[in-house]
This record gives C-alpha cells, sequence and structure tokens, in this order.
C-alpha cells in the first residue's frame, strides 16, 4: 500500500492525489522562499509527482523540469506541465552537470535509501556559482502521526536535524542548514 499510495505512486487514486492542483502545496512557500527563483534560474525538482510544485514555481519565471521514479507521475506530470520530466532514481540522475541553478524536493526525501549519494547527485547537476538545493523532509516528530501514518512511517527515512545537515556536508556541499522547521516537516538548504 505505502509504494502504490506514496513511496512509487501509480493508479486512478494515485493520479488524483498527486495530479491535484495542491498538492503537497502548504509546502511550498517555505521552499520557494528558500530558493528564490527568478527568470534567470533553471529549477529541477526530484520526486517531482504530478507536477503541482513546478507549475507553481514556474510562475516566478523559471526555467523547470522534473525526475520522478514512477512511470505514472512522469507521465502525469509531463502532461500538466509540458516540461522535460524524466524516469530515474535520484541516485542516477539524467541531466548534465551543473545545468540547474536550483534543485528542490518535497517529501521524497523521506524514502531516498541513500541520503549522501541523492545529495551528491542533486550538487552534480548544480551550477557551481549559483546553485543551492531546498530539501522539505518529514521531521522525525512526525512518525506515527497523521502527518507519517503507520505502514507509511515503517517504509520512511527520518532524519535528525544536524543529520541532514551532515548528510550535505558529506556530498560536498559548503553551507548547509536547516531553513525552516516546525513539527511536521524540517526544510535542509545548501550551496555548493
Amino acid at each position: 500500500m505505502t509504494d502504490r499510495i506514496a513511496r512509487r505512486p501509480h493508479g486512478r487514486k494515485a493520479r488524483a492525489t498527486y495530479g491535484a492542483e495542491d498538492a503537497h502545496s502548504f509546502l511550498w512557500e517555505p521552499v520557494l522562499d528558500a530558493l528564490a527563483l527568478g527568470p534567470d534560474d533553471r529549477l529541477l525538482d526530484v520526486g517531482c509527482g504530478g507536477g503541482a510544485f513546478l507549475r507553481r514555481a514556474r510562475e516566478s519565471g523559471c526555467a523547470i523540469a522534473g525526475l520522478d521514479h514512477s512511470r505514472e507521475m512522469v507521465r502525469l506530470a509531463q502532461a500538466k506541465t509540458g516540461a522535460r520530466i524524466e524516469l530515474a532514481d535520484v541516485t542516477a540522475v539524467p541531466f548534465a552537470d551543473a545545468e540547474f541553478t536550483a534543485v528542490s524536493c518535497l517529501v521524497a526525501f523521506f524514502f531516498f535509501a541513500e541520503p549522501v549519494a541523492a545529495l551528491r547527485e542533486m550538487r552534480r547537476v548544480l551550477d557551481p556559482g549559483r546553485g543551492r538545493i531546498a530539501v522539505m523532509t518529514t521531521a522525525p516528530e512526525a512518525k506515527g502521526t497523521p502527518a507519517a501514518p503507520y505502514p507509511l512511517a515503517s517504509r520512511g527515512h527520518f532524519h535528525a536535524d544536524d543529520e541532514l545537515v551532515a548528510f550535505a556536508r558529506e556530498a560536498g556541499f559548503g553551507d548547509a542548514r536547516i531553513a525552516n522547521r516546525d513539527e511536521w516537516s524540517q526544510l535542509l538548504f545548501a550551496q555548493p
């Protein structure tokens, strides 16, 4: 159930959930504030789902692209955004070095088995002079709550704030910090 609904969404219910205009919209503004996107930016959204966040980010005038490991979400995001959306694992991102000025990742980081490898790939595709990432993930305090109920909570990875920052530094980011925190989520912001 967790894979079908959240980890690798597919099926009618998943398309309705992640294709909604407001999918995870309560997380958008902190990520957008952290990234401060403008018309000169090129954004990659990792774990883009149905593309709802990409549609909102495009309002800044930036160029958008996405990555997801669910074939159905890739098709849905392509249809809803018209952008380049790739089917791939986060540890093997099919984009060129330094192709983006910003990378976002909302909620998906929770499912990454290799967080440092994922962050290294995000760093690789970032412009070393202007690049920045914003990773919104589920806080450990949310485990077993409506924000991360069981069995979903048993399939995800919860990380303390200092652990997230350490992952980013190990992946080669020079500046890494928790930029936003509440009882359910954490926002990691990092720059090369």
